[in-house]
């Protein structure tokens, strides 16, 4: 009898311990879970070679005819974590977030790009229900996703932009991967797509849904005269555009108002990190434009190498360049404004150096650079916090509204200089949760969610201590019952 209740008793201890490893192991793998995401970036060539060759294949685009140029840079000094976030902290918010705009029902994929027509609509460019991720295009530059044909939804919405209502829309059944969308003096929309290496010029508002002009050829990346993922365009009163042709040929072109070419300039260097001495010309993604009219210049976001580089639009002459090390190493997008004697409004993207040095200190914001101090004046975020993905920013001529494109989440901002913002209810505060930030891929990659969704944290947090008050209540019941029949063969043999 007493090898007995031994035998129980070392059952009784291998189920407490048995759910005592379940309770560990429920609780804890959720919880790893929820702080990894889908891979955004490549990894580093001492995890993953072929990883880092893929890198280096999409930004030297690889098939396209233009190879990466090596370049010995000088090594800047960099600031410590520390210097960086005491100065980032030191920065005002002078725009307050209009967290009730746009309106709830406006659905949206991931935005890429925002402008305003002539009605001072703000007009975006969104991708609906397409990812770009890792598989999009091969090594060569090829979209691989032309079966599914051309997303049937509106990709242009223009949104009032008092309460955010969508006034107008269209773009149904013609681009496959929305890229750069701009409104010319003239209320004509440009547009291009990635996917299909080509630029378009629509009518006001769409017009009948054809373009009146398109360059390059779809679905065939090239240099010359043919383009290989454009990503933005600029248009001057007298008609004449520009066209940032970026991810593989790294290179600025000027055309006619008809649409024959003028002149190109930038040759394709990829460093990883960015420089204040990076060379003249050279770009790593050139991703986004923006005219100084004062000034006559045409300036571009060079993504990759974390500056914005600015060049006479007469003849592409370099002028001058824009960087600060608290924007870091990586500059999607920027936007002029001739408010206050002339400013560069900035957004930036997560993780300095493609994730290759994580130790170098980074936080997403839109930031306020001053062109003539070249020093940054303010910097501003949804409720004050960081961005995650933000692609694209606006801003008006007055300086007063700023409105930020983001992939993921897929959201418009608002943003109104805080001179004229009024009080916001806290009722009308929708989500703007600051979790861990979903490291995007060197190409843009966005979860294709359409609406606002609530987030399963509460749910998840909620089931797991159910779970863990119930394991704590086994335990207990199996140890009151161990020490009961203890007790009760301790009266049998006294």
């Amino acid at each position: 009898m007493h090898s007995t209740d031994s035998a129980k008793c070392q059952g009784s201890k291998s189920l407490a311990i048995c759910c005592l490893l379940l309770h560990l192991l429920l609780f804890i793998r959720p919880a790893v879970s929820q702080t990894q995401s889908p891979p955004r970036y490549l990894q580093n060539a001492d995890n993953n070679s072929n990883n880092n060759e893929r890198l280096h294949q999409i930004l030297k685009g690889s098939g396209a005819g233009s190879g990466a140029t090596q370049l010995n840079w000088p090594q800047p000094t960099k600031q410590n974590n520390h210097d960086i976030k005491t100065e980032l902290a030191k920065l005002n918010s002078t725009y307050v977030y209009q967290n009730a705009w746009p309106a709830n029902n406006v659905k949206l994929g991931a935005v890429t790009a925002v402008s305003f027509d002539l009605a001072g609509n703000v007009v975006i460019f969104h991708r609906v229900d397409r990812v770009w991720g890792q598989n999009t295009f091969d090594n060569m530059n090829q979209f691989q996703e032309k079966y599914r044909g051309p997303i049937r939804e509106s990709t242009v919405l223009a949104l009032e932009p008092a309460t955010g209502k969508v006034q107008y829309d269209w773009g149904k059944n013609f681009f496959y991967m929305p890229h750069g969308l701009t409104v010319d003096p003239e209320d004509n929309v440009w547009l291009t797509d990635v996917a299909m290496h080509q630029v378009f010029k629509f009518p006001p508002r769409g017009g009948d849904g054809k373009p009146v002009l398109t360059l390059g050829d779809a679905f065939q990346p090239g240099s010359g005269r043919k383009f290989c993922k454009p990503t933005s365009v600029a248009v001057l009163d007298n008609g004449d555009f520009f066209v940032a042709d970026g991810y593989c040929n790294a290179r600025i072109l000027k055309y006619s108002r008809e649409g024959e070419l003028i002149l190109s300039w930038g040759r394709n260097s990829f460093s990883g990190v960015s420089y204040d001495v990076a060379p003249k010309n050279f770009f790593a993604i050139p991703h986004a434009l923006t005219l100084v009219p004062e000034l006559q210049l045409l300036c571009a976001a060079d993504r990759e190498n974390g500056r914005v580089q600015c060049f006479s639009w007469n003849n592409g002459t370099f002028h001058s360049q824009y960087h600060n090390q608290l924007i870091g190493d990586r500059l999607f997008s920027m936007a002029y404004t001739p408010a206050a004697g002339g400013q560069l409004v900035i957004v930036n993207g997560p993780a300095a150096e493609l994730g290759i040095h994580p130790e170098h200190y980074n936080e997403v914001h839109g930031f306020v650079l001053s062109m003539r101090s070249k020093q940054l004046v303010s910097k501003f975020g949804p409720n004050n916090l960081e961005f995650q993905n933000p692609h694209d920013v606006a801003v008006t001529a007055d300086g007063n509204e700023i409105y930020v494109a983001e992939l993921n989440p897929m959201r418009i901002h608002k943003f109104v200089h805080r001179s004229l913002a009024k009080p916001m209810s806290l009722s009308a505060t929708k989500d703007s949760s600051n979790s861990a930030i979903n490291r995007a891929v060197v190409m843009d990659q966005a979860t294709p969610e359409a609406v606002h969704h609530p987030s399963g944290k509460a749910i998840l947090v909620a089931s797991l201590m159910l779970l863990f008050a119930g394991s704590t209540f086994a335990l207990a019941l199996i140890f009151a019952r161990r020490r009961k029949r203890v007790h009760a063969r301790s009266q049998i043999y006294a």
